[in-house]
């Protein structure tokens, strides 16, 4: 872990921290909502708010330093616990299924169903759904959940750092004067409106996906992907119901054969 921390996802990781903690004190030194209740001793509000951008802190440690489910190689699993390797056997099956398992044309790997190789990683990674620069890792089986968590409280974080930059800023008789007394302001207005913009859409995106059971690196390739671009536009063959999805989604841990999962799809609608 330690390792990887100093690699190129460092300078996301210090951007991410600055930034984050640079806007939060901004926001603490002006008259704003948060900066008042303060004064006042009404402590709650405050203790709050830090406390999610401390956690949206942490989540986005958390979410890039995660393996997001690399597929092992032989290699890797030399030395590894036992659990690790019938972790490994279970993602593909030994039966003859009558499906063609691929293997990767980059690390030669062979790969489980949904799983793709990232280039930026330059490793095959289980239900592969992009690789997020923002974090510096993909996201894939082992880190979706977490990256999601680590979008809704982000999402929190800046919605409420944009009310707060919005209730400080004061009139002045000139413009001259209203920038120069709300110049960081405005900038801390400007960077918490980007983000909730951004972390608002992304997070429709995955929780709809979420709620289909589709990756993104699905959603935007089917017609390229071998088990999918012979199904119709509106099949899915992962779809179990909006609830059924979300609970397995966010609930079950392990991994899954989805390779199970498409043959008795196949096999129902035949």
């Amino acid at each position: 872990m330690f390792k990887s921390m100093f690699k190129s996802g460092c300078l996301v990781r210090t951007a991410h921290v600055i930034l984050t903690w640079l806007t939060t004190l901004i926001l603490f030194l002006h008259n704003t909502d948060v900066r008042k209740c303060q004064e006042r001793g009404e402590l709650l509000q405050p203790v709050m708010f830090t406390s999610i951008v401390l956690l949206s802190v942490l989540l986005h440690f958390t979410v890039s330093l995660m393996d997001p489910g690399f597929v092992l190689s032989d290699k890797d699993t030399k030395g590894t616990s036992v659990d690790n390797n019938e972790e490994l056997e279970k993602m593909i099956p030994q039966e003859e299924s009558g499906i063609k398992q691929r293997r990767c044309g980059y690390c030669y790997l062979l790969q489980p169903m949904r799983a793709k190789h990232c280039r930026i990683c330059k490793c095959c990674v289980r239900r592969f759904d992009h690789h997020c620069p923002w974090i510096d890792n993909c996201v894939g089986e082992r880190n979706h959940r977490w990256f999601l968590l680590y979008l809704c409280v982000q999402f929190i974080a800046v919605f409420w750092g944009l009310q707060a930059a919005w209730s400080g800023i004061v009139f002045a008789p000139t413009w001259q004067q209203w920038f120069t007394q709300n110049v960081f302001l405005l900038g801390a207005l400007i960077v918490t409106a980007v983000f909730t913009v951004v972390m608002f859409l992304l997070l429709c995106i995955h929780l709809y996906l979420a709620s289909v059971n589709i990756t993104i690196w699905e959603f935007m390739s089917r017609h390229r992907i071998p088990y999918l671009k012979h199904c119709d536009s509106e099949e899915n063959p992962f779809d179990r119901g909006v609830i059924c999805n979300l609970w397995n989604f966010f609930c079950i841990c392990g991994t899954v054969t989805w390779e199970r999962i498409y043959i008795r799809h196949t096999n129902e609608t035949v």
